[in-house]
């Protein structure tokens, strides 16, 4: 995309120099004579550039991806220095626990950046295999109503089956719309479906350990500055939203390389 558009540039640029008489072009005076272009003919450049829209476009998410990189990594070196502390006993793990890396999530069954996040956290978590494990905390961003029946139900069925309380992250995440639409009787369907007890469940969702357990995945995030979902732990690195696959790769990387020294 680059070359493309740099090689229309000089096209144009070239065409101009001989239809205008200009003088030769060598490697010395190239850059001063594109710069005199550019100032002189604007509106040619701009024609060029229109045409090329795509791959200029394509050239500015690059230059902001890279922008927004370093600026992750400068934040995640000065992360490294400060140890935040969460509890996690009880709580189900996808993956080895004692992972080199162990990834934190503070979410909610009914966000959509949140489903976006996890989808993007099972391909770290295939790529990386046993250097990685997952934590799932409970942040929903309602006191009441769906978000908040799926965080409890979540780990009820984590009290009888850490598989289980997987499979039903992975319904609740994958059909979040009829979550959303069908509520509480979409919730209790799908842990039937992953095989959880029923009676058990009813009852420990009303349980103090269940209610105890929420409400410290809730202060904990407070306490470490969630202030919306998704938020990532990553060792001691902070992620916040969505963040695309190569960028969370770059947060594991980094994680691993200090894990390593």
């Amino acid at each position: 995309m680059r070359v493309k558009v740099v090689m229309a540039l000089a096209a144009l640029f070239l065409s101009f120099s001989v239809s205008a008489g200009a003088e030769e072009i060598t490697t010395d005076n190239l850059a001063r004579e594109l710069e005199k272009l550019f100032r002189n003919r604007p509106d040619i450049v701009m024609d060029v550039l229109r045409r090329e829209s795509e791959s200029v476009l394509d050239i500015a998410q690059q230059g902001s991806n890279q922008r927004r990189r370093h600026s992750l990594e400068v934040q995640w070196r000065a992360d490294m220095k400060s140890e935040k502390s969460v509890r996690l006993e009880g709580r189900p793990v996808y993956g080895p626990p004692k992972a080199k890396v162990r990834i934190v999530a503070f979410s909610d069954f009914t966000c959509h950046f949140c489903r976006q996040a996890a989808s993007t956290v099972n391909e770290v978590l295939r790529d990386y295999g046993k250097d990685v494990c997952l934590i799932f905390k409970n942040f929903p961003l309602e006191n009441k109503g769906t978000a908040m029946q799926a965080a409890v139900a979540f780990l009820a069925v984590a009290q009888q089956s850490n598989e289980k309380a997987w499979e039903f992250y992975s319904v609740l995440f994958a059909e979040r719309d009829r979550l959303m639409g069908e509520g509480e009787g979409f919730i209790n369907r799908t842990a039937e479906s992953v095989g959880a007890d029923m009676k058990k469940l009813q009852k420990d969702v009303k349980s103090k350990k269940i209610a105890d357990m929420l409400a410290e995945d809730i202060a904990d995030g407070q306490k470490i500055g969630v202030e919306g979902t998704p938020f990532f732990l990553v060792n001691n690195l902070v992620i916040r939203g969505a963040l695309p696959l190569d960028l969370f790769r770059a947060a594991v990387d980094m994680a691993l390389a200090e894990k390593s020294r």
